[in-house]
């Protein structure tokens, strides 16, 4: 297996409550890092995260946009501790992400959408092939299975519209044959609405 050169974080974003602060503090501990905050006069947070032992660190500053802490971030980090820190921290804080995963001879370049990895494609020179693609395969079940509960419910008011006007055919009152109109129109307003 190939040995991973380098991860480029080619643009990620992170959104975090004032309470999910703290759980980004205990990431970093967690991860071994040594961990430096700095708290800006307008409420912002900078964040230097350093693998001390590899010399390699990473500056992050969240600003505050409507009681978020938001964290726009590019960077190219080498060594594990920091790769594995970010890896975690956009999965965990639900965050979007393009992360290119160099190797010698190729790039790997996952899609991240609410922290979960939607897309993953191999770039080699030019040639950009995809290995995986998320697909919402349970919503796409519920949604035939809506479109096909439509589709009975056009039967059943096809099926009553036929039972009226066979009912209107067969009947000689004047004011049975307006309650059915009536009910003809009703019908005929509701297949329209299902059909569209």
């Amino acid at each position: 297996m190939a040995e991973r050169v380098a991860t480029d974080y080619v643009h990620a974003t992170l959104k975090l409550t004032e309470a999910e602060m703290p759980a980004l503090f205990a990431l970093s501990e967690t991860q071994q890092l040594r961990m430096q905050v700095f708290v800006l006069d307008t409420g912002n947070h900078e964040l230097m995260l350093e693998d001390a032992a590899a010399g390699e660190s990473v500056r992050m500053k969240f600003e505050r946009v409507d009681g978020m802490y938001v964290c726009t971030l590019s960077c190219k980090v080498v060594m594990p501790k920091l790769t594995n820190f970010l890896r975690k921290l956009v999965s965990t804080f639900r965050g979007d992400a393009v992360v290119n995963r160099i190797y010698p001879g190729f790039t790997m370049i996952y899609h991240y959408l609410n922290g979960k990895v939607i897309r993953i494609a191999e770039c080699k020179g030019e040639e950009v092939h995809t290995v995986f693609e998320y697909r919402n395969t349970l919503g796409l079940i519920e949604e035939q299975f809506k479109r096909r509960h439509v589709e009975q419910e056009i039967g059943i008011v096809r099926h009553a519209v036929n039972e009226l006007l066979d009912l209107r055919n067969r009947s000689d009152s004047e004011s049975e044959i307006l309650e059915i109109d009536e009910r003809l129109k009703h019908h005929s307003r509701l297949l329209f609405a299902l059909e569209a």
